[in-house]
């Protein structure tokens, strides 16, 4: 869909927002600009939020629906989502021409949605800034918190941040007025003793393979797989898959540097061909991605540690066969 057209349907309409489950602060920050732009709206997150979601959504007052009617609403919004999936709430039916915004790759599980997706955005957030300004519209201050939230966190604190994304956040922060002291401090949540030990457990449990200068590390545990990667990530790992495990479900978080994403792994295409093969749900971008479903959270850390060792080897082959033909031409 354009532009235009989704401001069309977005004005003067009784709207809910779904995010998806466990919603991150792209995910409500997207949400929460939609609402203040283009209400009446509540958001609703069927599976409830993360962490820094809720402390940031605490911070600003920004309230979140636990339940809702679908049917109470004139339009149905889903944000930040790439699959009905993953908004973790099997009951709930979302109606037929409802509106998706996202940015992750396409996963082609919203047939009769009208869909609106721009994977070359490092967050959800940007594309909602850019209909609000299409609209002729101002952002507020509180909404605008939200938004540079959600980019932040998104670009991995701009570690994967590209300059449209900057130039987003940059306009957001002048039209706003909010410092860069303010805007780094909103997601800032201390690390408490749960996480802290999580992330520990999950470094004693790893398994690590390599091929040439690149290493897959592959954890599990029960609870802060974000954290979990982020800890292997800081041991020496280019890419790493942590899984967890509730009753039949599993969900597996994975993370890669921005080397490993230059030089060509895709975690989005990884997990979504694994999906494919497993009949569950998964993708993302090329450097941040995830999977939900029913199985086994070490089987399946397993199975991404086998592809991404393909692919590591894929990487090698190519680029032996680059300083080959560089060799050659020198000698000649």
């Amino acid at each position: 869909m354009k532009n235009a057209e989704i401001i069309e349907r977005l004005k003067d309409k009784k709207k809910v927002i779904l995010t998806h489950g466990n919603s991150d602060m792209d995910a409500i920050g997207s949400a929460y600009g939609l609402k203040s732009a283009f209400g009446p709206a509540d958001i609703y997150a069927p599976s409830g939020v993360d962490r820094v979601a809720r402390m940031v959504a605490d911070k600003l007052d920004i309230e979140i629906l636990e339940t809702a009617n679908l049917a109470d609403y004139d339009l149905v919004v889903v944000v930040d989502t790439s699959s009905p999936d993953l908004l973790q709430c099997p009951e709930l039916v979302i109606p037929p021409n409802s509106l998706i915004i996202d940015h992750h790759a396409p996963t082609g599980k919203w047939e009769g949605m009208d869909f609106h997706c721009d994977e070359t955005r490092t967050s959800c957030c940007e594309i909602v800034k850019e209909l609000i300004k299409e609209a002729g519209l101002q952002i507020d201050r509180k909404a605008g918190l939200a938004l540079i939230g959600g980019m932040l966190t998104d670009s991995g604190h701009f570690q994967f941040a590209d300059t449209r994304m900057m130039r987003a956040f940059a306009d957001v922060m002048e039209e706003c007025g909010i410092p860069m002291d303010e805007a780094m401090q909103l997601t800032r949540a201390p690390v408490n003793m749960s996480e802290r030990t999580a992330a520990m457990k999950a470094v004693g449990r790893s398994k690590f393979e390599k091929v040439a200068d690149m290493i897959v590390a592959v954890s599990y545990g029960s609870s802060f797989e974000a954290a979990s990667c982020r800890a292997l990530m800081a041991s020496g790992a280019d890419v790493v898959f942590v899984g967890s495990q509730r009753e039949d479900e599993f969900r597996v978080s994975a993370r890669a540097t921005q080397e490993m994403v230059r030089r060509g792994i895709k975690l989005d295409a990884i997990m979504g061909q694994l999906s494919k093969e497993t009949t569950t749900d998964g993708g993302g971008h090329g450097g941040a991605a995830g999977m939900t479903g029913i199985g086994d959270a070490e089987a399946m850390v397993h199975m991404c540690m086998m592809k991404t060792m393909d692919e590591f080897r894929r990487i090698k082959a190519t680029m032996e066969a680059q300083r080959a033909a560089s060799s050659e031409g020198s000698d000649e």
